[in-house]
C-alpha cells in the first residue's frame, strides 16, 4: 500500500501544499510581503516570476501577438485582453465597477496611517509606500530620495524642465499631468477634443 503523501497546510486559508517552500511562497500573498522588487521602477513583487515577466515592460519586449490581426504586447494579460476586441467578450464586471467609481467619487480603500481614500486598491498600496522610512529612488541632480519612482521622475522635471504632458486644445505644456487636468478644467471644460 502507498504510503500517504505529506500536506503542508496554511493557516489562513483552505489551502494545502505537498512542498513547504509552496506553501512559504504562498504565505506571502496573506502577510503582503513582497521581497522582489524592480530596480527600474520600485514595484514589488511576491514571486520572483512576477518580477521577471515585469521586467520586460521596461525593455520593449513583446512576445505576445495577436493571432488576428499582429499587434504584440508585453505581457500574456495585454494580448487576453486585446484579443476581447475581436471576439467582443466582456467578462470584466468588476472593471466596470471600478471605472464607474471614477464618476461617482467613490472611494472605498482607506489608509489606515492618515485616513486618505483611493478609489483602487492598487493606488491604496502604492500610497502606503510614503509612510515607510524606505527612499530607494534618489534624483541624481540634488540628491533628494523619494520612497517611489514617479515621484522622482516628477522631481527631476524640476531640473531638467521637461514638460511632457501637452494640452490637445491649446498646446500648453507641463510638468505635472494633474496640472494639465486642472488647466483644461479652468480654461476647456465646455471644449470638445
Amino acid at each position: 500500500m502507498p504510503k500517504p503523501v505529506r500536506r503542508h497546510h496554511c493557516s489562513q486559508c483552505n489551502l494545502s501544499f505537498k512542498w513547504l517552500w509552496k506553501l512559504k511562497q504562498h504565505d506571502r500573498k496573506h502577510i503582503g510581503e513582497k521581497p522582489h522588487h524592480c530596480s527600474q521602477c520600485g514595484k514589488r513583487f511576491t514571486l520572483l516570476g512576477n518580477l521577471k515577466k515585469h521586467k520586460g515592460i521596461h525593455t520593449g519586449e513583446k512576445p505576445f501577438q495577436c493571432s488576428q490581426c499582429g499587434k504584440r504586447f508585453s505581457r500574456s494579460q495585454h494580448l487576453k485582453s486585446h484579443e476581447r476586441t475581436h471576439t467582443g467578450d466582456k467578462p470584466h464586471h468588476g472593471s466596470l465597477n471600478k471605472h464607474k467609481r471614477i464618476h461617482s467619487g467613490e472611494k472605498p480603500y482607506h489608509c489606515s496611517q492618515c485616513g486618505k481614500s483611493f478609489t483602487q486598491l492598487g493606488n491604496l498600496n502604492n500610497h502606503n509606500i510614503i509612510h515607510t522610512e524606505e527612499k530607494p529612488f534618489q534624483c541624481s541632480h540634488c540628491g533628494k530620495r523619494f520612497s517611489r519612482s514617479q515621484d522622482l521622475k516628477s522631481h527631476e522635471r524640476t531640473h531638467t524642465g521637461e514638460k511632457p504632458h501637452h494640452c490637445s486644445h491649446c498646446g500648453k505644456s507641463f510638468t505635472q499631468l494633474g496640472s494639465l487636468n486642472k488647466h483644461k478644467k479652468r480654461l476647456h471644460s465646455g471644449e470638445k477634443s
